[in-house]
């Protein structure tokens, strides 16, 4: 029995950390950075203690939510670049890129603004262009992707994704999943036009279309 309990502990940590992070990142993307701590205690069903014990300042929780935002970039970055068929990895980091910013809102503008110097966030930029780069001009040479995409259009794709707004996350999220997908025939060189999926109802009225 005692064999097992630090395993345990460290799983139980983990799990802690996860929930704390996951609560706070929500928060922080639906009510900005002053979230009181005990409110992300209350949402990550652990005690203040605990939430103190991993992170004993707001801003050593901000940066490490934001970190590991960071991570999950990268790793949308890298495994595009793993794929063996590029036109497949390419269209895959603009769907989880999407994904990806339907959960964070706008907590990544908010926490440039609020610790500018805590990160080398031209460094973090700098690696996705150059890494999405090499997968743009390998996705060329299957002749999937047209041959005119400019990283500006990936850009401009993701200033246009950000703008997005919805009362509910679900909308949110069928929102993205619908606008990644007409990006992707729009990038396509001959847009095969397979079925979007569903509309996602924003409330600003069903002009242009049944739905």
């Amino acid at each position: 029995m005692t064999d097992h309990l630090p395993h345990t502990l460290r799983s139980d940590a983990l799990d802690n950390r996860e929930r704390i992070l996951d609560a706070a990142r929500a928060l922080f993307a639906t009510e900005g950075l002053n979230v009181p701590m005990r409110e992300i205690a209350r949402k990550a069903r652990v005690g203040p203690a605990t939430l103190y014990r991993r992170f004993p300042t707001k801003q050593m929780l901000v940066t490490e939510a934001f970190t590991d935002q960071m991570r999950a970039c990268h790793s949308i970055v890298d495994e595009g670049l793993a794929d063996p068929d590029p036109w497949r990895g390419f269209c895959r980091v603009i769907e989880r890129t999407c994904e990806l910013h339907a959960h964070n809102l706008g907590f990544t503008e908010a926490f440039m603004a609020a610790f500018p110097d805590a990160m080398d966030f031209a460094a973090d930029r700098a690696y996705a262009l150059n890494s999405i780069a090499k997968l743009a001009h390998r996705a060329k040479g299957t002749g999937h992707l047209r041959p005119d995409f400019v990283l500006d259009d990936l850009i401009i794709m993701i200033m246009a994704n950000r703008g997005i707004q919805a009362t509910s996350t679900a909308t949110r999220v069928a929102a993205f999943q619908r606008f990644a997908a007409l990006v992707i025939q729009a990038f396509q060189t001959s847009p095969t036009h397979s079925p979007l999926p569903p509309v996602a109802r924003l409330g600003v009225g069903s002009e242009g279309g049944n739905g």
